[in-house]
């Protein structure tokens, strides 16, 4: 399966944490949709959404990632398929050409949410580690976050890097 992955999935460590067969295909664009942070978190704070605008000069950059089709129902749960998320068919533009993927987009959104920064911060190290452009990573920086009361949330998110780190 190709996913363009916009929101915390970018990052390649956050991903394969979920389902190890995910490995990165390009950077790509989709056009007519803008990146916000409203989609209903079970923990009470705002996920990623690809939000369709219709306007062709509104984009959200990310990647396309394969993804077994044995790990798909195993993602499918963790995004919360049918119950926050469903999946859409989108085209997206690589510098290669024309790609169609598919996608988590939100169904619940609440536009009072902010996110917790470590998924914030997911996000931007996804957008860094596959070199997305620096305005587009500024843009994301200006994102209002919120600290998670749950810290053994925080620290059990970002371990990961140091697990990444050390290997």
């Amino acid at each position: 399966m190709l996913c363009f992955c916009y929101g915390s999935n970018m990052s390649l460590a956050r991903l394969q944490n979920r389902v190890p067969s995910a490995r990165c295909v390009s950077v790509a664009t989709l056009v007519a949709h803008r990146l916000r942070f409203h989609k209903v978190g079970t923990d009470g704070s705002g996920k990623g959404d690809a939000e369709e605008t219709g306007n062709s000069d509104d984009a959200v950059i990310g990647v396309v990632h394969e993804i077994s089709d044995e790990e798909k129902p195993i993602l499918d749960r963790i995004e919360g398929l049918g119950s926050g998320y469903d999946l859409k068919q989108v085209e997206v533009i690589t510098s290669k050409g024309k790609l169609t993927c598919l996608m988590y987009a939100a169904t619940k959104v609440d536009s009072a949410l902010r996110p917790y920064h470590w998924y914030k911060e997911h996000v931007l190290i996804g957008a860094s580690e596959n070199r997305l452009p620096s305005e587009y990573i500024a843009r994301i920086e200006t994102v209002e976050a919120m600290d998670d009361p749950d810290t053994s949330r925080t620290e059990l998110e970002l371990a990961i890097y140091a697990r990444r780190e050390r290997a």
